[in-house]
């Protein structure tokens, strides 16, 4: 079963929905993923947990409308101090969407701006401390950003999460690093400049474990959502887009049962 340990500062350790029908999505991941929801109480305003195999994977909260905010999925990254990290976010240039606020004996998080406009939430730990079941099918496998600000990207989850990245390619037609540590590497930053549609904005892209990603866009037509990007194969398996029966959009990749 594929667990850490421990999430390093900087790495991707949370993931949440932010859905206009709860429980449609939860009947939705439930049968596409196997997960589990469990309501942390009206203490938490009904926050709900989704487990594998008994192992955290994932939030969902109510989006209520009055935000403004569409659907979506959040990805939180670690931190030793979230006041901290939004004021480091502000001085690389981004954005503090969401103050850091306390989650009673949980831990504390924020959600700031990067300096491309993608959305991140900052977590600090304390009773919580997030995914627990990673690279398996039903479970997260990859977090990488998609971006129209490249370098300045970079240099902001420098500066405000302490990354050190790896260079994978530095073209025009394709450039590309990671968030590597100590050898391994959680999360990616890709110049979507090129390609990304002018309605879409910079954004975070999740991609969840499916033992069979051609099936599982099957499911996901039959369970109500959309396929948006087909199966196709990559250096890291079979990878794929959709979004659920709301709108949340997410990627597949082909991971062990």
């Amino acid at each position: 079963m594929p667990t850490r340990d421990a999430i390093p500062i900087g790495a991707p350790c949370w993931i949440d929905l932010f859905t206009s029908d709860p429980d449609r999505a939860a009947e939705f991941y439930g049968a596409l993923f196997g997960w589990t929801g469990v309501s942390a109480g009206e203490e938490y305003g009904g926050y709900v947990v989704f487990s594998k195999r008994d192992k955290p994977v994932a939030g969902m909260m109510h989006n209520d409308g009055t935000s403004g905010t569409p659907d979506g999925w959040t990805t939180y990254l670690r931190v030793p101090d979230a006041e901290a990290t939004t004021q480091a976010a502000a001085r690389a240039g981004g954005q503090i969407v969401v103050p850091a606020m306390d989650v009673p004996g949980q831990g504390s998080q924020a959600v700031v701006a990067d300096t491309g406009g993608a959305a991140i939430g900052v977590w600090q730990p304390t009773g919580h401390p997030g995914i627990e079941l990673f690279e398996a099918a039903g479970a997260p496998c990859w977090f990488e950003v998609l971006t129209r600000d490249y370098a300045g990207s970079v240099r902001f989850y420098e500066q405000a999460f302490g990354w050190t990245v790896d260079v994978m390619s530095d073209t025009d037609e394709f450039r590309y690093c990671t968030f590597t540590k100590d050898d391994k590497q959680y999360a990616g930053i890709m110049d979507a400049a090129a390609f990304l549609p002018a309605n879409v904005p910079a954004h975070w892209s999740i991609y969840l474990g499916a033992a069979d990603v051609d099936a599982a866009l099957a499911q996901i037509t039959k369970l109500g959502g959309t396929v948006l990007r087909e199966a196709q194969d990559s250096p890291y398996g079979r990878v794929a887009q959709a979004a659920d029966p709301t709108g949340a959009v997410f990627s597949l990749v082909s991971a062990d049962g």
